[in-house]
């Protein structure tokens, strides 16, 4: 939603940018004295590329209030704040007068992508654990038919290729990886690719330990170097729980988050 749509209030707009993880500043003008463009109330929503919607009462006021906004964002700033401003000292305006805002800064959420390629019975059952975590889906097949079968959400898109090793150089450089396609022959491909043209921080394989040992063997055989032959994980998932599907995933799941926060703190 945006000001083009005038169906849209204030607070819906503010919801959608919520629900897409967008960063925002609420902006409210809690008090004015002297001559000021807008009433007491006014709001505004910015974002990173400016007045989403909403005014303060344009001008100078608003200017500077949409550059303070913006600041807090660049900052990712999210403590909330009162700001008192002179119209004339501080805003450079010739009449008289005051204006209070009240900032509250809402910075965008920070993305985890995770890729599945398959969207055999595993990720049936995965995608569902990880859609309420603060993440980005990706899931690729060729089979239009089991990509029908995934869950409808704004965070998960789903990508039918008959390649999907293709699909590799085009994924963000910070992507969990998982291969669970039908099988070792078909996951050869993408994991040689990943490895061979990525820096990915995660890439697993569902499978046992006698596929991973197949699986770097054949990797060396085509030319992948043997260190890197060894960066996969296989099986993919703590070593937890039965073969059944929905326990298989909630292992995996429990890894993609050990391993995130493991990431987060070593950065520090």
């Amino acid at each position: 939603m945006s000001d083009t749509d005038p169906a849209a209030t204030i607070y819906e707009q503010l919801a959608a940018l919520a629900r897409e993880r967008t960063g925002f500043v609420f902006v409210v003008l809690v008090d004015a004295l002297g001559s000021t463009p807008q009433d007491t109330g006014a709001k505004m929503l910015v974002t990173a590329t400016g007045r989403h919607a909403g005014t303060v009462g344009g001008g100078r006021v608003e200017a500077q209030a949409l550059a303070f906004a913006q600041e807090l964002l660049a900052k990712s700033d999210s403590a909330p704040r009162f700001v008192n401003w002179s119209l004339k000292g501080d805003v450079g305006m010739t009449c008289g007068g005051s204006v209070k805002f009240y900032f509250e800064p809402h910075p965008a959420d920070p993305v985890w992508p995770i890729v599945i390629f398959g969207a055999g019975h595993i990720a049936q059952a995965l995608v569902p654990v990880l859609l309420p975590l603060r993440c980005s889906l990706t899931v690729c097949d060729a089979r239009a038919e089991w990509l029908d079968r995934l869950p409808r959400s704004d965070r998960l898109r789903v990508i039918r290729h008959d390649t999907p090793a293709d699909l590799v150089p085009t994924l963000p450089a910070d992507a969990f990886v998982l291969c669970m396609t039908q099988g070792h022959k078909t996951d050869r491909p993408i994991l040689h690719r990943a490895l061979a043209e990525g820096d990915f921080p995660f890439v697993g394989v569902i499978g046992s330990a006698a596929k991973a040992t197949v699986l770097r063997e054949e990797l060396i055989a085509a030319g992948l170097a043997p260190a890197r032959a060894q960066e996969f994980r296989c099986p993919v998932g703590l070593d937890f729980g039965t073969n059944h599907p929905h326990e298989i995933a909630l292992s995996i799941a429990a890894q993609l988050l050990t391993e995130r926060d493991r990431r987060a703190e070593k950065r520090g």
